[in-house]
């Protein structure tokens, strides 16, 4: 929810924190009661306010007058050198505020606030943590904490994010191998010169309890220096499935030295810890099966909140700790020095039920397919960045960014053994999570271990020709190094090199307006997840060259209601070149780069302050996929995994009076297959929210929040085995303070 200021009217010197670069913006606003998220664009902007008191009536918030508009803001990363208003590419920013307003306590929750993104589940082992297709692609390797590789596999709580950006289309020249069809960057909260303590407290349905704390404070006797702590518990149970918790805790202090000096440092330490019951969800019904030949493909006819784990051996624990140091050095009013080093590590131990029938004559479900994982994920990064303006502000601007990477990266997956008897199945109508559990899986003391390291350099230049024109290019080498050792065989090793790039042109015709064209390439090692592993469904990975992709956009993006709202538009095409393929009817035959994929579509967005009282933050998105080629005949036309047609999202947020905030959302996602043969579909859902905030006082206001109000029934998560449902009606109540 948005911050509390006094609630007598008063006239302020809104200081509006630029979201990108976290440097003050001078706008003058005038509020009352709660300040309104219609006084910043609601899906781009985070604001923090100095108050000036001036008078003691009690209106309704009023926007006096914003001397700064949209194409002022940059995205977090300088790799991005224009505003958004001028960048060549869709780039869909979620605000700290919004993610207040809605509760968000995942980063599932935060991305419902992103059209054109669909949830996936974990396979085959796979940490069944963060998980998604961007525009028909996956995404699951290409989320970034403030610009560097977040590799591990977990559930990421927002607790610690200032805000989250969501880059569309294949934009390796930004990032680096993966981000087929997008990205996403979490921007985490930074110390400030400003004190201030803000917290929260969660009561809800399901035994929810959540608490949070967020201390800024400047350091005595140190000029332009500061520190600040977030701090983060939750407990729950998931609503609509019986059995699964979830359990976190959180901290994330900060420092940051030479502040708005010209030689900042900002150190930084985040550590969150996870005891949950993990979920796999409910077995899709197979065709063979006899007892359910009316559901074959499809969900079986059970209640959603059935779970087919078991209590006693079920489990997941998952550590992650990151440490930053980033070090910026202003060389000159033109050009500047940033340096970021990252050490991270995730580790992970868990059990989880992946239910399966029995038998194709039988309607049980085993426990015997549990999947185990007992990995330990690290990564070390350092990225140097140097920017450069040439002729600011004049024709011919060149804004120009170069840089190297040097990452290193490993997966160490340990070995279990079992022993004892398999677990008994249970009732798929009504299964029994209190069975015994007589597995036993005892650590060989062995494991697996795959090692990369990635070098990087890149250079780009955004060319400013007349106030009608901007052009851009960028190039990206990658050397990207693996070492794979499986358990008990030998040695693997692969190295790939890949020159990515990217062009741009904007039209200008106004200045609240750009018409743009952008292409750019993307590729996507064999190596991706540190694995090399050779199986029948993999044969012969370890020879096959990285796949590529190619992206073209058209758009358009214009600032309306005085620069207070964004609104775009785009038609996109994305082709994955050489996907990676194999004959089904001919287990010898290996896997080779003969596919080709496209999603090709239509993307629309407006976000920010529609009126004085209403902000919004919508979009819709519209993808075509299809295979174009395949060595596997049946999936030839057919459409992408977990990529629907049409999604849609809204978020609106209305000050109904001084003290009273009230908020309404809703999200659609279509029909979307679980694989590219098309036989299991996964329907298509609506699921409704609203929320309420009322200020008691300047310091003080309770929130409530109502998801899923109409306790849809629906598969959030979509797997190859199995399904996840979505979570089922959840009411929260919180109290907020502010001071």
């Amino acid at each position: 929810m948005t911050k509390l200021t006094s609630t007598t009217d008063k006239l302020a010197t809104l200081t509006t924190m630029d979201p990108f670069r976290k440097k003050p913006l001078a706008g003058h606003f005038r509020f009352s009661g709660l300040s309104l998220a219609a006084a910043v664009a609601g899906g781009l902007m985070s604001a923090a306010h100095a108050e000036e008191p001036v008078s003691a009536d009690t209106r309704a918030p009023e926007i006096v007058e914003v001397t700064d508009r949209l194409e002022e803001r940059q995205p977090s990363s300088v790799k991005f050198a224009r505003p958004l208003l001028d960048t060549a590419q869709t780039i869909n920013v979620i605000s700290e505020e919004v993610i207040q307003q809605r509760a968000a306590t995942t980063l599932r929750d935060v991305l419902r606030n992103v059209s054109g993104i669909s949830m996936q589940a974990g396979e085959g082992g796979a940490p069944p943590g963060d998980q998604f297709s961007i525009r028909g692609y996956s995404a699951r390797t290409d989320i970034f904490v403030d610009n560097v590789r977040d590799f591990g596999g977990y559930t990421r709580d927002p607790f610690n994010l200032e805000q989250v950006e969501v880059v569309k289309g294949p934009s390796s020249d930004y990032s680096g191998r993966g981000s087929t069809g997008g990205s996403v960057n979490l921007v985490s909260k930074t110390a400030n010169l400003t004190d201030s303590s803000n917290g929260s407290l969660f009561a809800g349905t399901d035994s929810y309890g959540r608490a949070t704390l967020d201390v800024n404070r400047t350091l005595d006797g140190v000029d332009n220096a500061a520190a600040r702590i977030n701090i983060m518990t939750h407990e729950q149970d998931v609503a609509g499935r019986d059995g699964v918790s979830n359990s976190r805790w959180g901290v994330a202090p900060s420092l940051a030295f030479g502040i708005d000096t010209d030689t900042e440092v900002n150190l930084s330490l985040f550590h969150l810890s996870q005891d949950n019951t993990p979920d796999y969800g409910i077995p899709w019904v197979p065709a063979s099966n006899v007892p359910l030949a009316d559901y074959a493909d499809e969900a079986p006819p059970v209640d959603f909140d059935n779970w087919y784990g078991l209590k006693s051996r079920d489990y997941e624990k998952v550590d992650t700790t990151i440490g930053t140091a980033q070090v910026t050095q202003r060389l000159g009013d033109n050009a500047s020095l940033n340096n970021t080093t990252r050490w991270g590590v995730t580790g992970r131990d868990n059990m989880v039920t992946a239910p399966r029938f029995v038998s194709n004559d039988s309607t049980d479900i085993r426990r015997s397919d549990e999947k185990y994982r007992d990995q330990e994920n690290t990564i070390f990064s350092n990225m140097t960045d140097y920017s450069l303006t040439i002729n600011p502000g004049s024709s011919w601007e060149h804004r120009i960014i170069a840089g190297a990477e040097v990452s290193l990266e490993s997966e160490k997956r340990y070995t279990r053994e079992l022993t004892g008897e398999d677990s008994p199945a249970t009732d798929l109508f009504n299964p029994n999570p209190n069975d015994p559990y007589l597995e036993n899986y005892v650590s060989t003391g062995t494991y697996s271990l795959g090692e990369s390291t990635t070098l990087a350099a890149y250079l780009s230049d955004s060319i400013q020709i007349n106030e009608y024109w901007q052009i851009n290019g960028g190039l990206r080498y990658d050397h990207f190094e693996l070492e794979y050792t499986p358990d008990g065989d030998p040695l693997v090793e692969r190295t790939d090199t890949m020159l990515s790039y990217r062009a741009g042109v904007v039209f200008k015709p106004v200045s609240e307006g750009s018409i743009y064209f952008g292409y750019g390439t993307s590729f996507n090692p064999s190596a991706e997840g540190l694995s090399l592993t050779e199986s029948s469904r993999n044969p012969g990975l370890t020879k096959l060259e990285p796949e590529e992709n190619r992206s073209l956009e058209l758009g358009t993006k214009w600032e309306l209601a005085d620069g207070r709202v964004l609104a775009s538009a785009a038609l996109f095409r994305t082709d994955k070149t050489n996907a990676r393929t194999q004959d089904p009817d001919d287990p010898n035959d290996v896997l080779v780069l003969d596919g080709e994929q496209r999603v090709q579509g239509l993307e629309l967005g407006i976000s920010g302050a529609i009126t004085d009282s209403l902000s919004v933050n919508t979009g819709y998105v519209y993808l075509d996929s299809e295979v174009l080629e395949s060595k596997n005949a049946d999936e030839l036309g057919n459409e992408l995994s977990n990529s629907p047609q049409h999604t849609f999202n809204l978020w609106a947020n209305y000050q109904a009076s001084e003290r009273l905030q009230l908020g309404l959302g809703t999200q659609f996602v279509d029909d979307r297959y679980n694989s590219t043969t098309n036989t299991r579909v996964a329907p298509d859902y609506w699921i409704f929210e609203a929320s309420g905030v009322y200020a008691f006082s300047n310091n003080i206001s309770a929130q409530l929040n109502l998801q899923n109000l109409t306790n849809e029934e629906y598969i959030d998560f979509v797997g190859g085995g199995h399904f996840i449902p979505g979570l089922g009606r959840t009411a929260l109540l919180s109290l907020n303070f502010n001071y």
